[in-house]
């Protein structure tokens, strides 16, 4: 009768501590499939939960809108080393004459005029010459300038026109460029990309590099890649243009049972849901659940309705995609689902996990229950 009774006072205590370990919470990296399921607005929840085919895929494939408006691109090519206001400019002016020289003492055919500044309005005075647009004007084309206006006052004058101050034509350049500094636009790097190479190139993968051009009080950007491979969108500068190499700042978050945790940056221009995974290390072999594979995001209202063929959306909705990995199509799926900037990849515990966490609890605890009772013994 002990022995009897000793076997069911364990077997009472294991019930209960069944219960027990079940009714308290396993340690577990995230939500079960049932339970992301329950926040569906099918069960009064406030996200619309979604398969992923490839009608979902072609109306969620959206990247990026990069590009220049029309009025960078169609900006004609200026001139090289153009004045402009603010420069100081000096002017060497010879004359075929000795006596009675326009501008020199007598016996003085050579006369310098230093520290000739252009102003606000783009303007210089040469004596005799009079007023003359500078600003805008090659030193060779002011140069023409100043001679036909001589030209009738003295026989056949030559004239000499230097920049002694003055950035003249210049861009900036900064961010992640070989060399940042104040460049000017020259014969050689009149264009974007020959301007970007002149700055040393970048200094970050060509695939995350973006390229931004401000202009006045207007701003354009671009792929860096693209700009090498179409042609249309190597804008011609101008001067004072603010070029600015900067790093794409798009990254998702990993969670759940891949082969790691954490917030990651996009590498590509692109970024599929397998590539998200690969990213990461994968799924993990002994863990993840291959069809419980989600994308939380907030979806524009537009792509919200396309999705649910609806059209009665409004604002930004809460959306779960979901990609089972074990059906016939479904790596292609994951292959062609795009991800997006600040997209949660969550990938579910194989329901096994927690049925083997489970048993290692129960298993060890009656251990320790045993361990325990020996040692009272």
């Amino acid at each position: 009768m002990k022995i009897t009774g000793s076997r069911g006072a364990k077997a009472l205590a294991l019930v209960a501590l069944v219960g027990a370990v079940g009714a308290c919470g396993l340690p577990r990296s995230g939500p079960s499939k049932a339970e992301i399921y329950k926040g569906s607005v099918l069960k009064q929840g406030d996200a619309f939960i979604v398969a992923v085919n490839s009608r979902v895929t072609r109306a969620t494939a959206v990247t990026p809108a990069l590009g220049f408006s029309s009025a960078f691109r169609t900006a004609g090519v200026i001139g090289s080393d153009q004045i402009s206001p603010g420069d100081v400019l000096g002017l060497t002016i010879y004359e075929n004459v000795k006596d009675d020289p326009l501008l020199g003492n007598t016996g003085q055919r050579v006369s310098a005029l230093t520290e000739i500044q252009v102003d606000g309005a783009g303007y210089i005075f040469v004596p005799y010459a009079g007023k003359i647009k500078a600003a805008g004007q090659s030193p060779d084309g002011l140069r023409d300038i100043i001679t036909k206006k001589l030209d009738t006052q003295t026989p056949d004058p030559q004239v000499s026109v230097q920049r002694l101050a003055g950035d003249g034509s210049t861009v900036s350049v900064s961010g992640f460029a070989g060399a940042q500094g104040v460049f000017p636009i020259e014969r050689p790097t009149r264009t974007l990309s020959a301007m970007i190479a002149k700055a040393g190139g970048v200094t970050l993968e060509p695939e995350v590099a973006i390229v931004r051009v401000t202009r006045g009080g207007k701003t354009g950007q671009i792929w860096l890649q693209d700009l090498f491979s179409n042609p249309s969108l190597d804008i011609a500068l101008r001067p004072g243009d603010k070029i600015v190499i900067e790093r794409d700042t798009r990254a998702f978050t990993a969670l759940g049972a891949t082969g790691a945790q954490n917030r990651v940056p996009f590498e590509t221009q692109t970024l599929s849901a397998i590539e998200a995974i690969a990213t990461v290390g994968g799924l993990n072999s002994g863990t993840a659940d291959p069809t419980g594979v989600f994308v939380f995001r907030n979806e524009p209202a537009e792509i919200a309705n396309a999705v649910l063929g609806r059209r009665d959306l409004q604002g930004d909705q809460r959306m779960v995609y979901v990609l089972d990995l074990t059906q016939p199509t479904g790596m292609f799926e994951a292959r062609d689902f795009l991800v997006r900037d600040g997209d949660t990849v969550y990938v579910t515990e194989a329901p096994y996990v927690q049925w083997t966490k489970t048993l290692s609890a129960i298993t060890g605890t009656t251990g320790a229950a045993d361990t325990l009772a020996t040692a009272g013994n």
